[in-house]
């Protein structure tokens, strides 16, 4: 629509967009519209609460037994993949400024290399979230384990269920109800409790590691072991692996512009924990850490118990969030007389069904996060963003700092994935 004033000096132009029932207009004073984001109901600061559950994950559990496969100098390295993520997070916020239709993480692929690009981004994205998600349960086993020893339960005298098998099977009834939830300011408080639980858990550890009669291994320490460094950066890479969430982040915001603040908030305060969770963790158990610190600890000491506990919070807290993309995705799938209530109840109990068992049949938290961190995590994190970038902006067809900083990225990205996916793949095998 095009208003002129009487004089023809001046007019107001105004487009409309609606998509998911949401409408943003931002008419400057000239009377230009210069952007046309899509807004939702979800604040800042429960965007924050948002992104640092999904970005502060699992990953914070591992990062000593990180430590500990690469050595000291490895640090360099989470620092190196913080910064990149952090900056292929902005590039993610810029193509979908580019282009305001665009309100999931396949539309970004869709709009770079069509429905080729939008397969492989959904592809990737769906199946590292569906392994995020199956990691959170079996560390939810292998801590239940732990803390209670093996038990076994009988159903009907023929099936028999060992202890961890059991635990997964329980906390997967727990956590089914916060899958069925669709508002995000829900999820927004569910989130909290998931950032206050990383923050209990980094907590209990400098306890047990000051006043716990822990003694630390600092002697037994490595400064660099390259056999160990692609598990130690594929780990590493693993602690960055909410990209996929950062699109509904984004269009949930009442006020989009912030996101790249959000970012920044959410990346300098996880990397800050990863790396002293790290340090501390190594310090502690040396070369015997193993890879969920929570199984160092001595289950009699209450710092340890405060520590076991709300790892426990954690899965429950983000199993939800994480996997909100992935049943989108399936449920936009469906023709428009099976999108109902009931459907979307069925597809989404029967995701956290098969995730239970893929955590059943594969039960190395460790290795099974490694290759998630190697192939999954460095492909939808880091090498996806940059080349969508590239693409929908145009900047390929010249050559700039921004262009060769892009480049850059990607080629590390791809040599992570080579080499850390090939570890971690010899890894499973040996231990099936």
């Amino acid at each position: 629509m095009e208003l002129r004033s009487d004089d023809g000096s001046s007019k107001i132009r105004v487009r409309l967009l609606v998509a998911n029932d949401n409408c943003y207009n931002n008419i400057q004073n000239d009377g230009r519209i210069e952007d046309n984001t899509i807004s939702g109901p979800t604040s800042f600061s429960r965007t924050c609460f948002n992104g640092l559950n999904a970005l502060s994950g699992v990953g914070i559990l591992s990062v000593p037994y990180a430590l500990a496969s690469g050595g000291w100098l490895s640090l360099i390295f989470l620092f190196i993949i913080a910064i990149s993520t952090y900056y292929t997070g902005l590039l993610i916020q810029r193509c979908m400024d580019i282009d305001p239709t665009i309100t999931s993480y396949p539309d970004i692929g869709e709009r770079a290399f069509g429905i080729i690009g939008r397969m492989l981004v959904s592809t990737t994205m769906n199946v590292e979230l569906y392994m995020v998600v199956t990691g959170f349960l079996i560390l939810e086993g292998d801590n239940l384990e732990n803390l209670f020893g093996d038990i076994q339960v009988q159903i009907f005298g023929v099936i028999t269920i060992d202890g961890k098998q059991c635990f997964v099977i329980i906390i997967s009834l727990i956590i089914l109800p916060t899958v069925w939830l669709n508002n995000m300011n829900i999820l927004s408080y569910i989130s909290a409790s998931g950032v206050v639980a990383s923050i209990v858990l980094l907590g209990s550890i400098l306890w047990a590691a000051l006043f716990d009669g822990i003694e630390f291994q600092a002697s037994d320490t490595q400064f660099i072991n390259w056999k160990g460094m692609p598990t130690a950066i594929s780990l590493y890479a693993f602690c960055y692996c909410a990209h996929p969430v950062f699109p509904t982040l984004y269009t949930s915001m009442i006020n989009p512009k912030k996101f790249s603040k959000v970012m920044f908030v959410c990346f300098l305060l996880c990397t800050i924990s990863y790396a002293s969770m790290a340090i501390v963790g190594y310090l502690m158990f040396g070369p015997s850490v193993l890879s969920q610190i929570t199984l160092n600890l001595p289950t009699n000491k209450i710092s340890s118990k405060v520590a076991i506990y709300t790892t426990l919070v954690n899965p429950i807290a983000k199993y939800s969030l994480m996997i909100k993309p992935l049943e989108n995705s399936i449920e936009n799938q469906l023709p428009i007389h099976y999108n109902t209530r009931m459907c979307s109840l069925i597809i989404r109990t029967g995701l956290v069904i098969s995730t239970v068992i893929v955590a059943l049949a594969i039960p190395f938290f460790g290795y099974l996060m490694s290759l998630v961190g190697a192939f999954l995590s460095v492909t939808a994190s880091i090498v996806l963003p940059c080349l969508c970038f590239l693409k929908i902006s145009g900047i390929y067809q010249t050559v700039g700092f921004e262009q060769v900083v892009i480049v850059g990225i990607v080629i590390m990205g791809i040599a992570i994935m080579v080499v850390g996916t090939y570890t971690s793949v010899l890894q499973i095998i040996s231990h099936l």
